[in-house]
């Protein structure tokens, strides 16, 4: 029977059950007001393969699956603002030459309700070559490459779009796309994802699943996407050889036919939540000429122009409460560069009243103990760390290492409890398999002349503080890693307000239940701790730390002690 309580009644049980599940869960789950953590590792489960095979280009979620100039390869990415989107697609097939982009519109019909499109926009084209100086090697042209940006959204909206060319007629089947809420403290998308160095194996397939399973309502993509470049130089199973079926070509090839499987592989979540990706160094791709990117920077549309860097290889954009930068790190990141001159411009912009949350991502870790890419982008953080720092930046995703690793808040390698969270996820599932090895293991130590860049100097150096002070490896696990797992998996990132949001990492090997977690923690801002007159503008939003829930300190401390009575524990459980 139920039991209609007076509304002053029903207001006070709503509140008492939200500082309940607030109290239950802080019990369950650190946060980084905890740390520093003492260093932690969880060792490679051995009864595990550390890689998987690559699928193969007849695979059923690889294979083209429409006919003709209908669209394939579906993809959402946001724009600079919650009232636009991109939409992206492909139509057509590879082909040795090259296709006319004008041949096939660039539309896309939409609208509130389910077949009822109020709006219609066009787009452009364009179609992009990799070719090689190489008898032997394959020369390749896409498909038709369609960008098409929506203008005039409500943020926080569902909308139901085709895309395609209406007078061939060749338009897609229906789909639904969600924008991003308005920025403000307490406005925030329900669940970002966080993928790194993806790639196209029986792996890389669970991890989209799971990942598929936790509903995201945004996706980072932290480079590294489809290793295209390593299929036929492995011959889909990680072998070591440059290129196995022509040893002597000058020029790795990349077989550009594992960007459209991918494209397929990803669209079922693509075309209904937006991804945002940034470049790895397995996107370099040489051709001739020293043409390089040329997929990346053709195939993805991003918010360039409208956060005014004017190149898709760095930019920023907001979703609700959370400003996000991405950076590259195979351009120039020096502080003379433009890059550089466009960062610091995008922070001094940044108004932490409506968007508290300063999240960065690029590829290559700037903090990383595993001996696979140790201190190799050490001259990008040099050029760049203290100006992340200044505009206390709180959170940095990064992937290059197949592996998980978590950091305690760091600065120049000193524990600061101003400093990010960084967090490596480079994990996904690619073909090069995970890595084990720690630059702290016994013998695991790079030598200095090891880890090269495939872009930008190298700024090796021997630690000149601390436990390691002269040496150029710990002899253990840093301080400053808090936990690393040789585990393939992704993150979900849930901000729960302006002082608190929730990282969960899942390995793919888990059952993905809220206790069988590879990693989660709590990260906590500290704004009035770390407060700097030189950072972004606005004051931040709430002015000082606050709690889970708004006016949770003194409710805590009047109900604390009846949280522990069973009736309420199964009511919040």
């Amino acid at each position: 029977m139920d039991v209609l309580l007076p509304s002053r009644w029903r207001g006070a049980a709503a509140i008492f059950l939200i500082i309940a599940e607030i109290v239950v869960c802080q019990a369950l789950i650190p946060t980084t007001l905890d740390g520093p953590f003492k260093p932690s590792t969880r060792s490679f489960d051995p009864s595990l393969r550390r890689g998987s095979a690559d699928l193969p280009m007849d695979h059923p979620r690889l294979k083209k699956n429409v006919s003709g100039n209908f669209p394939q390869q579906i993809a959402l990415a946001l724009s600079s603002s919650p009232t636009s989107m991109w939409v992206s697609w492909v139509t057509g097939n590879f082909s040795p030459s090259l296709l006319d982009p004008a041949s096939v519109g660039s539309e896309v019909w939409y609208g509130k309700e389910s077949g009822k499109y109020t709006d219609k926009v066009r787009g452009n084209s364009s179609v992009y070559s990799q070719l090689y100086p190489f008898e032997g090697l394959s020369n390749y042209t896409s498909g038709i490459i369609h960008h098409v940006r929506i203008d005039g959204l409500e943020p926080g909206t569902k909308y139901f779009y085709k895309c395609g060319d209406s007078s061939m007629p060749a338009m897609s089947d229906e789909l639904v796309l969600q924008t991003m809420p308005l920025p403000g403290s307490n406005s925030y998308p329900a669940r970002i994802a966080v993928i790194g160095d993806l790639g196209l194996t029986s792996n890389s397939s669970s991890t989209i699943d799971h990942l598929t399973m936790n509903d995201p309502s945004l996706i980072l993509m932290v480079g590294d996407l489809t290793y295209a470049n390593q299929y036929l130089t492995t011959g889909g199973k990680g072998a070591s050889c440059y290129s196995c079926a022509f040893p002597d070509a000058p020029i790795r090839e990349t077989y550009q036919p594992r960007w459209d499987g991918w494209g397929r592989f990803m669209e079922p979540l693509t075309s209904r939540i937006p991804m945002m990706v940034i470049e790895g160094n397995h996107e370099i791709e040489p051709q001739v000429a020293g043409i390089t990117f040329k997929s990346y920077l053709t195939r993805f549309a991003v918010p360039s122009e409208e956060s005014g860097s004017n190149s898709n290889f760095y930019y920023s954009f907001e979703a609700g409460g959370i400003h996000f930068i991405m950076l590259g790190a195979y351009v120039d990141y020096n502080s003379t560069g433009a890059q550089y001159t466009w960062l610091q411009r995008d922070l001094n912009q940044v108004n932490r009243s409506n968007t508290p949350w300063l999240v960065a991502a690029w590829h290559p870790p700037w903090y990383n103990s595993y001996n696979s890419h140790y201190q190799e982008f050490e001259c990008m953080r040099q050029e760049m760390e203290a100006l992340l720092y200044q505009y206390g930046v709180d959170i940095v995703f990064n992937g290059h290492v197949h592996a998980y690793e978590r950091i305690n808040r760091v600065y120049n390698y000193t524990l600061d409890s101003c400093g990010p969270v960084y967090i490596t996820v480079g994990d996904g599932g690619n073909i090069e398999q995970v890595d084990v090895d720690h630059a702290d293991d016994p013998g695991k130590c790079p030598s200095p002349g090891d880890n090269k860049p495939e872009f930008g100097g190298v700024c090796h150096l021997n630690f000149t503080s601390g436990l390691a002070k002269g040496k150029f490896c710990w002899d253990s696990q840093p301080e400053w890693s808090a936990f690393r797992e040789s585990s393939f998996g992704h993150g979900i990132l849930e901000v729960v307000n302006s002082t608190y949001a929730l990282w969960k990492w899942h390995r793919n090997q888990d059952n993905y239940k809220d206790d069988k977690l590879g990693d989660r923690i709590y990260i906590v801002r500290q704004p009035e701790l770390c407060t700097n007159s030189s950072t972004s503008k606005g004051n931040d939003a709430t002015g000082k730390g606050s709690s889970i829930a708004n006016g949770a300190p003194a409710l805590l401390a009047k109900w604390k002690w009846f949280i522990s009575l069973p009736f309420i524990l199964t009511t919040v459980m």
